[in-house]
C-alpha cells in the first residue's frame, strides 16, 4: 500500500518542495491548496489536489480520509493580514475549532489545526521533515562580508528583542539600527517590517528574524527566500541575521549570490 502524504499548500515556494522532496522519499501525495494563497503550478505536481477556501477545515479533512492520507504536513504562509478582508467563511469544523483556541495568535490557531488533525488520525508533522541540511543553514557567515563591530552591537540587540516577541507570539523579525527598534514584524509579515524598517532608518539596517523560544516546527518556521532579500535591497539594509538550523533558506544559492552583490551581510545565529 503506497504511503500517503497530505500537504496543505499556502504561499511562495515551499510547498512545491516539500512536495518533490515527499515524493523522492516515496509518498504519494495529495495536496490541499489554498485558494488565493497557493501556486496553481502546484495542482501540476501533485497527484491528486484539491482547492479550498481559508476555513474549509471540514473539506480538508474530508479530502484527506479520502485519499487515505496518514499523516500531513504544512507548507507555506497563509497570509493572516487575508483574515481580516472579510472573505473567510469558516465552517462548522472550524468554528469548532475557533471555539477551543485561546486567541488568534499564530500559534493558538495553527496549533488548533495540528490537534484536530491528530484527533482525525493523520497527524501533523514538523515541516522541516523533508528538507536537507543545506536549506537548514548551520552558524556562520554565509556572506563574503562580515558584519562590522558596530553591526555586531545592532545584532544582539536586536537577537534580544526578536526573542522576546516570539515568545509573545507578535512575530519573528525586528529592524533595528544604532540599538534602536525601527520596526517588529505583526501581521503585515517580514517584507513590510523590513521595508517600514529601512525606511524610518533611512539604510543602514539590520534585520533579524529568529524562531520562537518554543518553536513549533510543525508550522510558522522562519523562512528566508529571495522576496526577503529583495525587501532588505529596497530597504538598504547592511546585515540579515537568521537563526542557525532553525531557518529555512528557499533558493539559497542565488540569495547568498545577490546577497554578495549588493554587500549585504548574512548571519547563521546560534541561539
Amino acid at each position: 500500500m503506497d504511503k500517503v502524504l497530505g500537504l496543505i499548500a499556502g504561499c511562495g515556494k515551499l510547498p512545491g518542495i516539500l512536495l518533490e522532496e515527499a515524493k523522492k522519499a516515496g509518498y504519494r501525495v495529495a495536496v490541499c491548496a489554498v485558494e488565493g494563497e497557493a501556486d496553481p503550478k502546484i495542482g501540476r505536481l501533485a497527484d491528486v489536489v484539491e482547492w479550498v477556501r481559508v476555513g474549509q477545515l471540514g473539506r480538508l479533512a474530508m479530502f484527506f480520509k479520502r485519499e487515505s492520507v496518514s499523516q500531513t504536513v504544512m507548507g507555506g504562509k497563509i497570509r493572516k493580514a487575508n483574515l481580516f478582508r472579510g472573505q473567510v467563511r469558516p465552517d462548522l469544523e472550524m468554528i469548532k475549532m475557533l471555539a477551543k483556541a485561546r486567541n488568534r495568535s499564530d500559534d493558538s490557531l495553527l496549533g488548533g489545526v495540528a490537534d484536530y488533525l491528530k484527533e482525525k488520525g493523520m497527524p501533523l508533522l514538523d515541516s522541516t521533515t523533508f528538507l536537507d541540511e543545506d536549506t537548514l543553514p548551520p552558524e556562520g557567515v554565509l556572506t563574503k562580508r562580515k558584519p562590522s563591530r558596530k553591526e555586531e552591537q545592532d545584532i544582539e540587540f536586536g537577537w534580544r528583542l526578536a526573542k522576546e516577541m516570539g515568545r509573545l507570539d507578535v512575530g519573528q523579525t525586528v529592524v533595528v539600527k544604532d540599538q534602536a527598534v525601527l520596526s517588529v514584524e505583526a501581521i503585515e509579515g517580514t517584507d513590510e517590517a523590513i521595508l517600514r524598517g529601512g525606511q524610518l532608518g533611512q539604510g543602514g539596517v539590520t534585520v533579524v528574524k529568529a524562531a520562537k523560544p518554543n518553536q513549533d516546527f510543525r508550522f510558522d518556521v522562519p523562512t528566508i527566500g529571495l522576496g526577503t532579500l529583495e525587501a532588505m535591497i529596497h530597504a538598504k539594509a547592511l546585515v540579515l541575521v537568521t537563526e542557525a538550523r532553525k531557518t529555512i533558506f528557499l533558493d539559497r544559492e542565488e540569495l547568498v549570490q545577490q546577497a554578495n552583490t549588493n554587500r549585504i551581510s548574512i548571519v547563521s545565529k546560534e541561539s
